[in-house]
């Protein structure tokens, strides 16, 4: 078989089965010999991937498949001491400062381009997050080579055993917290290589050299075992996820790019856990209890991360009471920020929204800056899914229903299907809403709680949404304790058998 050696501008490309899409000119110039395209057949997108860019890849991911076939031998206490010597590291002032200086570094780039970097600062409370996630991590007894369950035939038994998975391969976006969350895969004996994104890459690269390769020699665990991708290029990311030596994919950032890496790691064969696009849903019955509605919304909108509020509907037979309450909440998250709030006002809803809203012009605090805009806009009905990435001014979607079922109904086909909450004073409403929505994470209050250092004490390497599903034998949280599988051993009192 013949490599691919070069491209041809308008070059028809077969996916899907039954479609056909074509080589762009910047795609044809780019190509060289050595480089690879991938096919993603979901989409028909073409993906270059540089021969050098795959090197780097491949590079970090035999780092670690090398890694992992060492991790057999590695003692429990050897793993604590490497969450400790981690942990240890990041609380040092003086071993922290170049991690520091980097970040400050990848911020100032970042805001030069525009970009956000509400993610990207490391600030002391993140930093404090990464360090306590750590010790989390050392403190939890390992499952590894726990007897989850014995069948018993007499002269003979089988045992099923947890084991580590393997290499679980991790392209996040800027957020340098989970750079160190991951690390938790180590815990019950996997190896783990990174790609973050590229606004963070400094960070990282600090990170690995002044805290986390000086806590895997002092433990005495492979070098390889936590690997990073050191390019910026998207690209790197492609190849490191087409890489059948992977046992798991983990891509968090934005939706698109996150459903793009998901669809080419499943092309090799390769299970994945994915997290793109977030925004919880609030729902408010006319049952519920102005107070309880008021703490929920504005405990929601503290800042813009995956939890955070997004969506939120109010039965129409107590809207006259309950929208000036979420109004006033979404006022009080503004000023708590310094700023203004930005309401979205499902089409057929506007009524319920009094006309000044409308009407005047405020300044919403942008990635580029503040930029004046209405305080509330008109929006499609059938766009209540959309996630508003927000810097500092708080942003949400109000909509008017008839009932808790028609919320429900809606949740479960335009949000991403990630986290609801009901306010609600009827038990019989709740037990209801739960069965309805199609959602990992349901509660009655403020939607921030979804996380799983937060609410599980565990950790997270991500939030699993169910946009195309329910998970298979596990929930909505991924998290290192999770990623495990089960060997069967079996043990013969008597050799003198057979079948």
């Amino acid at each position: 078989m013949s490599e691919l050696m070069h491209l041809e501008a308008g070059m028809p490309i077969v996916y899907g089965g039954d479609k056909v899409t074509h080589v762009s000119d910047d795609l044809a110039r780019a190509f060289e010999p050595g480089d690879w395209l991938l096919v993603v057949q979901r989409t028909g997108d073409l993906l270059h991937i540089p021969a050098a860019e795959y090197k780097t890849a491949n590079e970090a991911v035999s780092a670690a498949w090398t890694a992992f076939s060492r991790m057999g031998s590695v003692t429990d206490s050897q793993i604590n001491s490497f969450y400790e010597a981690f942990a240890d590291r990041l609380a040092d002032d003086d071993l922290f400062a170049p991690i520091a200086a980097a970040n400050v570094e990848d911020v100032e780039r970042a805001r030069a381009k525009g970009r956000s970097t509400t993610r990207l600062e490391l600030s002391e409370s993140m930093r404090a997050g990464m360090i306590d996630g750590l010790r989390g991590w050392a403190s939890m007894p390992s499952q590894r080579g726990s007897v989850l369950e014995t069948v018993d035939h007499g002269s003979w038994r089988v045992d099923q055993v947890v084991a580590g998975l393997g290499v679980v391969g991790f392209v996040f976006e800027g957020r340098p917290n989970v750079f160190a969350d991951a690390t938790g895969v180590l815990r019950g004996g996997n190896t783990v290589v990174f790609r973050i994104g590229s606004d963070a890459l400094g960070t990282a690269r600090a990170i690995v050299q002044h805290a986390l390769d000086p806590a895997l020699e002092a433990s005495g665990l492979p070098a390889g075992a936590a690997s990073l991708v050191g390019t910026p290029s998207r690209s790197a990311g492609y190849a490191m996820f087409t890489d059948s030596r992977l046992a798991l994919a983990v891509a968090r950032g934005s939706g698109a790019a996150v459903a793009q890496l998901g669809s080419v790691a499943q092309q090799a064969g390769i299970p994945v856990s994915l997290h793109g696009t977030g925004g919880a849903w609030i729902v408010a019955s006319k049952h519920a209890d102005s107070s309880d509605l008021s703490n929920a919304v504005f405990h929601s909108l503290d800042r813009k991360v995956c939890n955070t509020l997004n969506t939120l509907c109010v039965v129409r037979e107590d809207a006259e009471r309950l929208v000036p309450v979420v109004l006033d909440a979404l006022l009080a998250s503004g000023e708590r920020l310094g700023t203004n709030p930005k309401l979205h006002v499902a089409m057929g809803s506007e009524h319920h929204v009094p006309t000044d809203w409308f009407d005047r012009t405020v300044p919403i605090a942008r990635a580029e800056g503040d930029v004046d805009e209405p305080q509330a806009e008109s929006i499609a009905g059938n766009q209540l899914g959309r996630e508003w990435e927000w810097e500092q001014s708080p942003e949400i979607t109000l909509k008017i229903v008839d009932s808790i079922d028609e919320a429900a109904k809606l949740f479960n086909e335009q949000s991403p299907r990630f986290a609801a909450s009901l306010i609600s004073s009827d038990q019989a409403e709740h037990d209801r809403f739960f069965e309805l929505v199609d959602a990992p994470f349901v509660g009655n209050g403020f939607t921030r709680w979804v996380d799983g250092q937060y609410s599980l004490n565990r950790p997270e390497l991500g939030l699993s949404n169910w946009q195309n599903g329910r998970l298979f034998g596990r929930g909505g949280v991924l998290s290192g304790a999770s990623v495990f599988t089960v060997r069967s051993r079996v043990t013969q009192s008597d050799l003198d058998m057979g079948r």
